[in-house]
């Protein structure tokens, strides 16, 4: 059982994430793969250089993320320029965990832009973690320490709501309590081992 897991920025997917990963899913996450592929001394990282210069970089070596994110959410064509060099090589690793995933798990990809790369059509379910706009900018600018601007300027970089709703097989309504979030994980994740049995 193939299922996308999606939601936007502070919208609590790695909430929802952490949670399946308890019930028993094996979770893939994009975020740590991107972070993986890009590490010092990673080809990935080189063609980041390559492509952004030196000053993407740490004195450490390593690639200054805030920098880089400040760079590609100011411009859309910079976007994806590092999309360009990062996608083929995450979901490469995908590929590699999946294969070693065991055969009757309900494997779940944990994918912050999954409507973007317009990769929903390839699960078998698509599970989406939904807040209203203002908490999401509540929770980066308290969380986060981001200021309001550039957390709603993080959220118009990503796909609407709207468009995150309509590939949802499965809506999670992260705008209640920790208790509500958790019941309604744990009601997706028996309605996804029923269709996997």
């Amino acid at each position: 059982m193939r299922v996308g897991l999606t939601g936007g920025i502070a919208s609590g997917k790695s909430t929802v994430s952490a949670q399946l990963r308890e019930l028993g899913a094996v979770v893939i996450d994009a975020d740590q793969i991107a972070r993986e592929v890009v590490a010092r001394g990673t080809p990935g990282l080189a063609a980041v250089v390559e492509a952004f210069g030196a000053d993407v970089l740490t004195p450490a070596g390593d690639l200054d993320r805030p920098k880089v994110g400040a760079i590609v959410f100011a411009d859309a064509e910079q976007r994806r320029r590092l999309e360009a060099i990062v996608h083929p090589l995450v979901f490469e690793r995908y590929a590699e965990l999946e294969a070693s995933a065991p055969v009757d798990a309900v494997v779940v990809h944990d994918i912050p832009l999954l409507v973007e790369s317009g990769r929903a059509e390839e699960f078998d379910a698509v599970i989406v973690v939904d807040a209203p706009e203002d908490l999401q900018v509540e929770r980066m600018v308290r969380d986060r320490g981001m200021s309001e601007d550039d957390a709603r300027a993080r959220i118009a970089a990503q796909a609407s709501r709207e468009q995150r709703r309509a590939v949802a097989t499965h809506l999670i309504d992260n705008a209640g309590t920790r208790e509500d979030l958790r019941r309604q994980v744990g009601e997706v994740f028996a309605a996804l081992g029923d269709v996997g049995a």
